[in-house]
């Protein structure tokens, strides 16, 4: 939350934002003494309550103010933002994930993945044919959720491993608050019950978490069969629908559903090729090593590749590695290479090098290394899952990271609306009064800081709203950021929306990470547009 402090750096509307903060009550204005701040004695009621409303309609006014400066410095939602100072120039060779990276899909795709899903349940794992009402809501789930195995509860967690209430579901339903913290001797899931590193539901722990974007149909396929037992009143095992429905998605993968339907109808579900296109060419011409490693098969990255890029879309990539198998093939180090030949037909011969315009099968990282010497910093991968793509990269091999986070787009748009940015500049300057007038202890200003903790609360639900109805923003809890978030930190040097973001960029350019002060910390310097993530009208601009 930002300051009083922080808005007295933004600007005149800013600063008289921190002033309505900063102004005391009577006894509350030894707040800004620290050592007396917790002794502080009540002050008188009447001439306090009159003095709480009046700092409520100065913060209110300061809000309104503020407004237009930060609607005059809105981010733009094809920037590319940066956890980890890192330049381009650097950079000598560029690797790709293929799902989600190179190529985009359209909401068709996680329809047919649900869809697919569900018959299988009913033809192979025998449950009641009645489960194929439900049909997939690309609304419901967002990315990032953690799923209890054993209570079959769909929630989202915070970087402290809180559970943001009011976002648990069972099946269809939210779970109420005082069950959520009955169940769970209060909001805090302890380490050991949490994913393992993967994200996985593992070693004991009883937390999956659902980091990638093909998790959104199964994160939903779960939640409406569970609603269904629920509703019909069928006793299950909530381990063995957990395994079920991760299989039945599996098995669409492994089993070719998802890949023969996007070949057959490619236009559908692929979007936006002309902006991979762009990005490839350019890199191209300024001399950039290229390769791909993905998990997906030969005959699939292929029929897209060529609906991308051309025909000769192998040319671009100086290796090109499928079924990868990825993360085991940043860990395994028995894995070696086999070449595919043009038919599809895996080769036996020992490959001592890796040659362009090939592809290659399986393999692992480390004969990777040493058959093509790229380590280190001067290597960015991108990829869209941030355990499986991203992690072992960072911590085990030097290599600078990319994520691509399409949902940023969408919430960056939704943080531009003046709505938006009024219920968050509001949000922030009645916590601010929250914090400051506490120190008035008599009844009736009690029940004035109550009315007002009440409504933070509703002003906390309709900031949620504002990205999904019932699990708010991918990035943020009420006043935390992400577990999400807090993976994407630490794995990715930086991150965006896309891959095309790399347009509006330099091939030299530095992406520097703003400095945001600790909490401890006062923000004594300005925020220019040179520290600044870039804003739209600098980007429309170029």
């Amino acid at each position: 939350m930002a300051t009083a402090a922080a808005w007295a750096a933004r600007g005149p509307g800013a600063r008289a934002a921190g002033a309505a903060l900063r102004g005391g009550c009577g006894a509350a204005a030894v707040a800004r003494r620290p050592a007396r701040t917790l002794s502080t004695a009540a002050g008188p009621g009447p001439a306090a309550k009159h003095c709480l409303w009046e700092r409520y309609r100065e913060a209110k006014r300061a809000t309104d103010d503020l407004v237009p400066s930060i609607m005059s410095n809105l981010l733009n939602p094809d920037a590319i933002f940066s956890n980890n100072e890192m330049s381009l120039a650097d950079i000598e060779v560029y690797g790709f994930d293929y799902d989600y990276t190179l190529v985009f899909y359209s909401r068709h795709l996680h329809t047919l993945i649900f869809n697919a899903a569900r018959d299988l349940l009913i033809s192979e794992h025998r449950y009641p044919a009645e489960i194929r009402k439900y049909e997939y809501d690309p609304n419901f789930a967002i990315r990032g959720l953690h799923y209890d195995v054993h209570r079959a509860m769909l929630m989202k967690i915070d970087a402290f491993h809180y559970i943001q209430l009011g976002t648990v579901y069972r099946g269809l339903s939210v779970v109420p608050d005082e069950e959520v913290i009955e169940m769970y001797e209060g909001s805090h899931v302890p380490l050991e019950q949490m994913s393992d590193f993967y994200g996985k539901s593992s070693h004991g722990s009883t937390m999956k978490q659902f980091m990638d974007i093909f998790s959104l149909p199964e994160m939903t396929l779960l939640s409406c069969v569970n609603e269904y037992f629920l509703r019909n009143s069928i006793d299950y095992e909530p381990v063995h629908l957990y395994k079920d429905v991760k299989d039945s998605i599996r098995d669409v993968h492994i089993k070719g559903i998802m890949y023969r339907a996007i070949e057959a109808d490619i236009e559908k579900y692929i979007c936006y090729p002309e902006q991979t296109r762009a990005v490839l060419a350019k890199l191209a011409e300024h001399g950039k090593k290229m390769f791909l490693v993905t998990n997906s098969p030969s005959s699939f990255v292929d029929r897209g590749m060529k609906y991308i890029v051309g025909k000769d879309w192998r040319d671009l990539f100086d290796v090109v590695i499928v079924q990868a198998e990825k993360p085991n093939f940043f860990n395994d180090r028995r894995r070696p290479f086999r070449k595919v030949n043009e038919k599809g037909v895996l080769l036996w011969d020992k490959i001592y090098k890796l040659q362009k315009g090939q592809i290659y099968k399986q393999g692992n990282l480390y004969e990777f290394l040493k058959l093509t010497g790229w380590r280190g910093s001067k290597v960015l991968y991108f990829g869209d899952h941030i355990y499986s793509d991203l992690a072992d990269l960072t911590l085990k091999h030097g290599w600078r990271t990319g994520a691509i986070i399409p949902e940023l787009r969408s919430e960056l748009r939704i943080m531009n609306t003046q709505e938006y940015v009024h219920a968050v500049a509001w949000l922030q300057a009645l916590t601010g009064l929250l914090e400051r007038m506490q120190v008035h202890r008599d009844g009736e200003s009690q029940l004035i800081l109550q009315e007002w903790k009440k409504e933070r609360k509703g002003v906390r639900e309709m900031t949620k709203g504002f990205f999904n109805a019932q699990f708010g923003s991918l990035f943020r809890t009420d006043q935390n950021p992400t577990y999400f978030l807090r993976r994407l930190s630490r794995f990715a040097d930086i991150y965006m929306a896309s891959l095309s973001c790399l347009l509006n960029y330099d091939v030299s350019h530095t992406f520097y990470p703003r400095r945001t002060p600790l909490q401890h910390e006062l923000p004594a310097w300005p925020d220019p547009p040179a520290v600044r993530a870039p804003l739209r009208q600098e980007l429309q601009a170029k």
